[in-house]
């Protein structure tokens, strides 16, 4: 495992990027972001990891049909990974095969200590798997390759309104409804909140961390006439962990369908900041989601916790459907980079 630097004023955060799969938006979102103005204000080295023929053809092919500025793929330092021929918009094995080829390498070069972030592209899970890569996301085998065991899916988003961020911790991630009941346990909720704590002290530096929790069944289960979930486990863990962790702030578990009001109020209203949390627990996938990418569709960035080194990624997929016309938004991967970077300078700093 590598060992983090120390960084000086001097030194500039070192970030990989994986243009995910090449038929997709990513090398195109790729360039847009990195000749946006707010990020060419900001001093860090970038490594795109991909295929240089690829990114070519894309520039060349978008250059003059983009909505947006696009940075030549010359000006950038790109590690080429050979890929076969692909077309844009037509996601398949090779396509697959590749873009898991582009992470693996950027996580082989951040573990050897050569990058402190990596930055990933949308890849499609079904093509992984079809190039004979059985794994549910980019997260799981960031997680593997680095060793880890403890590790989540955090949802962050910075509102342009308010300022205020918000940021959800999936408790249980890529798995049917059905298994959820199955897999949320004491164990578990209690691994994930010692995952959020130091998250928020690591990687934003919040000491002192109000953290919201939602119920696990309509209206918290309703004093047991709805789920006993809350009442037979979770409520317990609860105070039990408000007594181990004085400086940590925990709300009862709140009902599923009125937990995401504040945090509506503060991304919209200024004079409601205070009514959002530090963080939110969600029980699962669609729980926490539905509600981020309702308020943060285009700013929502997903990040991976607890690995060795910083990883973020736009909250968003290969749009296969809109490759190659030029139109596709870099907001969140714009917002994917400026979250690397400030989550490897807080981490470094504290």
């Amino acid at each position: 495992m590598n060992i983090p630097r120390l960084l000086g004023a001097d030194v500039k955060p070192r970030i990989a990027l994986t243009i995910g799969d090449p038929a997709g938006i990513g090398t195109e979102i790729i360039l847009k972001a990195l000749n946006d103005r707010t990020l060419l204000a900001i001093d860090a080295e970038f490594t795109v990891f991909g295929a240089f023929q690829v990114m070519t053809k894309t520039y060349d092919l978008l250059r003059n049909l983009s909505n947006l500025p696009m940075l030549n793929p010359n000006h950038l330092k790109i590690i080429d990974i050979p890929t076969p021929e692909i077309r844009l918009g037509i996601g398949d094995r090779a396509s697959g095969a590749a873009s898991f080829a582009y992470l693996d390498a950027a996580i082989a070069e951040t573990m050897a200590g050569k990058f402190d972030a990596i930055v990933t592209a949308p890849i499609a899970k079904s093509l992984w798997k079809l190039a004979g890569h059985d794994y549910a996301g980019q997260t799981e085998l960031l997680a593997e390759r680095s060793q880890v065991n403890d590790f989540g899916m955090l949802f962050v988003g910075k509102s342009p309104h308010t300022d205020w961020v918000l940021r959800t911790l999936l408790a249980t991630v890529h798995i049917p409804l059905s298994e959820v009941t199955k897999q949320l346990t004491p164990e578990l909720i209690e691994q994930k909140l010692e995952l959020l704590q130091r998250c928020l002290w690591q990687d934003f530096g919040i000491t002192n961390p109000r953290i919201a929790i939602s119920g696990i069944n309509p209206h918290s289960g309703e004093q047991g006439q709805l789920g006993r979930e809350e009442c037979e486990w979770l409520q317990p863990l609860i105070e039990s962990y408000r007594q181990q962790h004085p400086k940590v702030q925990l709300t009862n578990p709140i009902p599923p369908d009125t937990m995401w009001i504040n945090p509506a109020r503060a991304w919209g209203d200024r004079d409601r900041v205070g009514l959002g949390y530090d963080a939110y627990l969600a029980m699962y996938h669609d729980q926490g989601l539905i509600p981020v990418k309702l308020l943060a569709f285009d700013k929502a960035v997903n990040t991976t916790i607890g690995l060795p080194f910083v990883r973020t990624s736009p909250d968003h997929g290969t749009a296969f459907d809109i490759a190659g016309k030029g139109i596709a938004d870099p907001a969140s991967m714009v917002e994917a980079i400026k979250l690397a970077i400030a989550l490897v300078k807080t981490r470094q700093a504290v």
